[in-house]
């Protein structure tokens, strides 16, 4: 049976590691190339990994150094993936990073890396995924769409979080970035969503889970009373990714085991 990205390229940003790896395996499994994102060289040997378990189990992957922050390096992603792989059909807008602080003491350097990864890597990647979409043209035998698009967004789009101002801002950023561009591109095929991931297992957010009492404190904010894991994720990305969703265009899919639910009204009836 023909798998779901069959012969299909994917870009996934920030890969090496948490949901950006989970998303790789999970496209890998299903057919496609994947170029596995990683920001600095200290992160190659993850990225490596990645690369390694993919390869495993018979899929096609590589590992490629880029901070999506820079628009040089962003180019030459896009332009060093067409040269090798012939183009691009799908990017994972996945990097992402936080860098905490209390309002009034966060600084504009703290500020600043954080949009910069979060949100101008964004849109720096679409960007150059659009360009590439638009020069190949659709390819039928591959997908209905002529590219696609999943950024990875965050609960805090909608939910505020206070000492997280840089990061709960970038993702808000993130929410209104793909909403335009999807309205924009859709007449030309392109699909572009996000998926909204709640409480995942990954090292971000490991002090939040990594006692039995830190998690009971998290699953408060679940309804599901379980912590999300990335393979979670991955299927979510499959699914965006795949032609099963060729009518979802500029949507945010909320994985997150209802954490977007007011959990704290559960018992105010």
């Amino acid at each position: 049976m023909k798998r779901k990205l069959e012969n299909q390229i994917a870009i996934i940003t920030g890969a090496s590691s948490g949901i950006g790896a989970g998303c790789a395996i999970a496209l890998a499994d299903e057919g496609a190339t994947v170029v596995v994102n990683y920001p600095v060289p200290a992160a190659r040997e993850m990225a490596d990994q990645v690369v390694d378990r993919i390869k495993a189990t018979g899929g096609n992957a590589i590992a490629y150094q880029c901070d999506v922050s820079k628009e040089a390096e962003v180019i030459q992603m896009f332009a060093d993936t067409v040269s090798q792989f012939g183009t691009v059909d799908i990017l994972i807008n996945n990097a992402g990073l936080q860098r905490d602080a209390k309002f009034t003491e966060m600084t504009l350097e703290q500020w600043n890396f954080v949009i910069g990864v979060n949100l101008t890597g964004q849109f720096l990647c679409a960007r150059e995924a659009i360009r590439v979409f638009l020069q190949r043209g659709l390819d039928p035998a591959k997908s209905k769409s002529l590219g696609k698009i999943i950024c990875m967004s965050s609960v805090h789009e909608v939910i505020p979080w206070a000492g997280h101002a840089n990061y709960a801002a970038s993702k808000g950023g993130v929410m209104l970035l793909m909403k335009t561009i999807a309205q924009e591109y859709a007449p030309h095929k392109i699909r572009i969503n996000s998926i909204a991931p709640g409480a995942i297992a990954t090292p971000i957010n490991h002090d939040a889970w990594d006692t039995a009492e830190h998690l009971q404190e998290l699953l408060k904010l679940v309804p599901e009373k379980r912590i999300g894991q990335v393979e979670d994720i991955g299927k979510a990305a499959v699914f965006l990714a795949s032609d099963d969703a060729d009518y979802i265009n500029g949507t945010t899919l909320f994985v997150d085991g209802g954490m977007t639910l007011y959990p704290g009204f559960e018992d105010n009836g």
